[in-house]
């Protein structure tokens, strides 16, 4: 259990678990096992994730799958802790609990602030085939979203979800005026990350191929994809090519092998928003 001192003072002598349960606000997203809403304290934006329990059948259908199923609240909270010790910006957690020990039926829930004055990098760049940013905007962002999926990676965390629409830029003074040189960015939606000693390949390239994938609609050159692989791999492009090639070309062909599977037509705009859907 982990509450902020706001959430101290306002549950004092109250259950937690039901005072989650009874949150009301907007509701992004209604399942019989979860619920995502927004609501407000002392007029402060937050979010909550209230999960149930998914049930032995849920579990056992997403085992026959090969899928890792989502059973609480816990990976998101472990991932949340995770980036704050390495440095990657994310969200800031307000409350988190957990009780129960059947997998099945454990409750937990998990209050976030809210990210106020950003825009997530898909919306954001979504105008730079016509309205191309300057060229320091760019590297920065290339940049800094090859440092954070790097860090990630490095400290033994995959997202699952690694969609652009899932890094949200600090716009707050003006989104034609951010500063290159002060870019705050924030990865978000980490209720599927897993955390490990160490990533297996095959997750390292599914999370590069999914942020290549929602990227292809924004304009990126050539000289843009080297810059990311430069920066996510920390080596001389040569060595790099010569060494783990067959590696980047793997991560390329997920990439258009995702897309093939949303749509038949030529990566666009509305393969992009398609996969934003997924976003809370």
């Amino acid at each position: 259990m982990f509450l902020s001192e706001t959430f101290r003072n306002l549950w004092r002598d109250k259950d937690p678990f039901h005072e989650a349960d009874r949150l009301t606000g907007k509701v992004f997203r209604q399942m019989k096992s979860r619920k995502t809403l927004r609501f407000a304290v002392d007029g402060r934006g937050h979010f909550a994730k209230v999960h149930y329990g998914i049930g032995w059948w849920e579990i056992a259908k997403e085992m026959v799958q090969f899928k890792r199923p989502v059973l609480g609240a816990e990976n998101e909270w472990q991932a949340l802790n995770l980036l704050k010790r390495i440095g990657v910006e994310t969200m800031t957690p307000a409350a988190y609990g957990a009780r129960g020990v059947s997998p099945a039926s454990r409750r937990s829930f998990l209050i976030t602030e809210e990210l106020t004055g950003t825009e997530s990098l898909e919306d954001f760049c979504r105008d730079w085939p016509g309205r191309p940013p300057s060229f320091r905007l760019r590297v920065a962002l290339i940049e800094r979203v090859a440092s954070m999926v790097r860090q990630m990676h490095r400290n033994g965390m995959n997202h699952r979800d690694c969609y652009i629409c899932h890094f949200h830029l600090d716009v707050s003074a003006g989104r034609h005026r951010v500063d290159p040189q002060h870019l705050h960015l924030y990865v978000i939606d980490l209720h599927r990350a897993r955390i490990r000693r160490r990533v297996p390949r095959r997750w390292i390239v599914k999370d590069l191929g999914g942020l290549y994938f929602s990227a292809m609609d924004i304009g990126l050159t050539r000289a843009d994809c080297l810059r990311f692989i430069k920066t996510y791999e920390q080596r001389p492009l040569r060595d790099l090519f010569q060494d783990h090639g067959g590696f980047w070309r793997q991560v390329e062909r997920t990439a258009r092998a995702l897309h093939r599977k949303l749509s038949k037509t030529k990566p666009g705009v509305a393969q992009a928003q398609r996969m934003s859907k997924r976003c809370p």
